[in-house]
């Protein structure tokens, strides 16, 4: 038996909605920052080419939009400027005074930017802004991998990249040094996992990575 042209009509724009409904929803995703496998960390000089300091930030958080189909997406990450981590005690507290980071006034630094250069619908590079030190620039992030998986135990997706960049501090007000000749460049790295946002995104929210 033939359905009246009406019904057929109607029938058939509510599947092609909810298609287009179906599309969207699996087109574009929000991912969460997964803190307990998110280290943004820093090359710095010492003494114009003595030696090199490293460190990391402990305490990162924020979100990722993508889009694969449309090559689109965007990145907004909150440092915890306070979580410096030199591997060395009295290093971490001078640098969260005046001389450098200066917590005190400026607790976090912020990375906003919009995913780019998308190649087989993985970004190579984001164009954005830190702000640091009260100080905000423009900064172009390149990607050096990224992937995404099946999270094994969430059963839901995981991607993860590693991007870099290098800027100069004494930009963003952070000079200590240059006096003595140090090198104001700073190699910013960051190894970031974030988890398709499912509305129980506090799971991903661990105290310290178990695999």
């Amino acid at each position: 038996m033939s359905l009246p042209y009406r019904t057929h009509a109607a029938l058939t724009s509510a599947l092609l909605l909810l298609l287009a409904a179906g599309t969207a929803n699996a087109a574009a995703a929000t991912y969460v920052i997964d803190p307990a496998h998110t280290y943004p960390s820093f090359e710095a000089d010492h003494f114009g080419g003595l030696s090199t300091w490293r460190g990391k930030f402990d305490r990162t958080s924020g979100k990722v939009t993508l889009d694969k189909a449309a090559g689109t997406g965007s990145v907004d990450i909150t440092v915890d400027a306070t979580s410096v981590n030199f591997g060395l005690d009295k290093m971490n507290e001078t640098a969260r005074g005046k001389e450098l980071f200066d917590v005190a006034q400026y607790p976090t630094a912020t990375y906003r930017g919009q995913l780019a250069g998308f190649v087989n619908g993985a970004p190579t590079r984001v164009d954005g802004s830190l702000t640091l030190h009260g100080v905000t620039r423009p900064l172009e992030l390149t990607i050096k991998s990224f992937k995404c998986v099946p999270h094994p135990l969430y059963k839901r997706e995981l991607c993860g990249a590693d991007a870099y960049a290098t800027f100069k501090r004494d930009a963003f007000g952070m000079d200590s040094g240059k006096d003595y000749g140090f090198n104001m460049d700073v190699t910013l790295r960051i190894q970031v996992e974030a988890l398709i946002d499912d509305g129980s995104a506090g799971k991903v929210a661990l105290a310290a990575p178990t695999h």
